[in-house]
């Protein structure tokens, strides 16, 4: 039997702030890159920036549950102006935070 994939868990934010405009910038780069910049791709990287500085500052240090609330919050966003859905925005904040950490995230996060 497989062990399960352990957690995530990211350092207490010392910045929740300035920590969401670096993850509001780096998506946005993520979006503009992965397909065709489009300014929807600005409003979306705002609002799943938005979701996760909140996160940080109520406590959230758990990557999953981070990228749970971006899934949840994000489905009440309009994505018919954007090639992506909030699943793909969550899985790429995981992937840029990830990235940051310097995880390699392309198999099981080994």
């Amino acid at each position: 039997m497989t062990e399960p994939i352990s957690p995530i868990t990211l350092p207490p934010a010392t910045d929740a702030i300035e920590e969401g405009a670096w993850l509001q910038s780096s998506l946005q780069k993520w979006l503009d890159r992965e397909f065709i910049p489009e300014s929807i791709n600005s409003t979306i990287a705002i609002r799943a920036a938005q979701i996760y500085t909140r996160q940080r500052m109520e406590g959230e240090n758990d990557l999953g549950s981070l990228v749970i609330a971006i899934v949840t919050e994000m489905q009440a966003f309009n994505f018919k102006e954007s090639f992506f859905g909030e699943f793909t925005i969550a899985n790429a904040v995981s992937d840029i935070i990830l990235d940051s950490f310097g995880i390699d995230n392309r198999c099981c996060g080994n």
